[in-house]
């Protein structure tokens, strides 16, 4: 039976927010955003990470032939392209209007250091997660990279799992997808001699892979104890959602230290998305309560690829134009969240869910 994980859909909503104000900060002088906790909850995109192949592992379980997969990649690029060349090519729109008024007022940075044309071609064509010669820094839509790197796993996923399928050793394929997601780290651990984590345009496509297919496995590993867990006593996930909610909020606050051990945020995520998966705890009744977590979780995809121009276009008007100062953002990024909450409200009917609704119409005529 079809289940929605709707705690899981929750917690995307709340760490694509504090993925919001991770960016934010930059333009930022208050504690409120001016912390350990927010600086370091970059982080939180490797959840999105691990959620993703939970969800595809649990509702794609097998490709038998070919054009199956070719079905799958359609789909799914049919849910995250749109919204991607939107964005895309509203950066792209923002860097004319500079240049053209360049000439006649003063703009900051009229030509974006690593907006250009090769580095628009590589977002184009979701290739800004793969090391690629002559790029330097995340460009143009800068979370970008990581549907890039999202895009380059359901590819492998597809991949992997057909061929599991030809060879008949499909029963294994949950031990083939915690294999898959060593190999990407320990490779990432050989191209940068470094056990961190936290690469976009230079090698985030083996970030995401490690993170998928940990979200892959995390799924075998919710099929497989379904039964189990579901005898545990209440008490069980009330202490184990308290203890999981704890520990991600201390492996965040302190990331300078856990990030150098980059591997452990994806056995803190894939713990927290199997423990709540269930939807049985204190917390999980907690959050269950809230209309407007419900409305952050359906709309965290939109909240995530639009906010950059959002806080970019807010920070010029009341920083830039109207003089406020940095310190006022401790009341200002209540109005910078709900801007980019009612943008989001409107990319997630108007484009995210018009795209899905013809994609099932083309699907039905064929």
């Amino acid at each position: 039976m079809k289940h929605r994980f709707r705690i899981l859909d929750i917690f995307r909503g709340i760490f694509a927010s504090m993925v919001v104000f991770f960016h934010l900060a930059d333009f930022a002088d208050t504690p409120l955003l001016n912390n350990d906790f927010v600086r370091n909850s970059d982080m939180f995109v490797d959840f999105f990470f691990v959620l993703s192949g939970f969800v595809i592992a649990y509702n794609y379980q097998t490709f038998a032939k070919t054009e199956e997969i070719g079905t799958f990649l359609q789909k799914r690029l049919y849910r995250i392209y749109p919204l991607h060349l939107l964005m895309l090519l509203a950066f792209l729109f923002i860097e004319l209007v500079k240049g053209y008024l360049s000439s006649y007022v003063q703009v900051n940075q009229p030509v974006g250091a690593n907006n250009n044309v090769y580095s628009f071609f590589t977002s184009l064509f979701l290739l800004n997660s793969v090391k690629v010669f002559g790029i330097k820094d995340v460009s143009w839509n800068i979370p970008s990279w990581s549907i890039s790197a999202e895009m380059i796993s359901y590819v492998v996923y597809g991949a992997v799992v057909l061929l599991l399928h030809k060879w008949g050793i499909v029963r294994q394929k949950f031990v083939v997808f915690l294999f898959i997601s060593l190999v990407a780290f320990a490779s990432m651990v050989l191209i940068n001699q470094s056990f961190r984590l936290n690469y976009s345009f230079d090698y985030g496509f083996l970030r995401g892979i490690i993170g998928f297919f940990i979200g892959a496995f995390c799924y075998g590993v919710f099929d497989r104890s379904y039964v189990y867990f579901k005898k545990l006593p209440k008490l069980f996930f009330d202490l184990s959602e308290v203890l999981v909610m704890g520990t991600i909020i201390t492996m965040i606050y302190y990331g300078a230290y856990f990030k150098e051990m980059g591997g452990v945020y994806e056995v803190l995520f894939f713990t927290s998305i199997l423990i709540f998966s269930f939807e049985r705890g204190l917390v999980s009744d907690a959050l269950k309560k809230s209309i407007f977590l419900d409305k952050v979780g359906l709309y965290s995809y939109s909240i995530y690829m639009t906010h950059a121009l959002l806080i970019s276009l807010f920070n010029v008007l009341f920083i830039r134009i109207l003089k406020f100062p940095p310190s006022a953002y401790v009341y200002l990024v209540f109005v910078n969240y709900y801007l980019i909450y009612k943008v989001s409200e409107w990319t997630y009917t108007h484009i995210e869910m018009r795209f899905k609704a013809r994609k099932k119409t083309v699907t039905s005529t064929v």
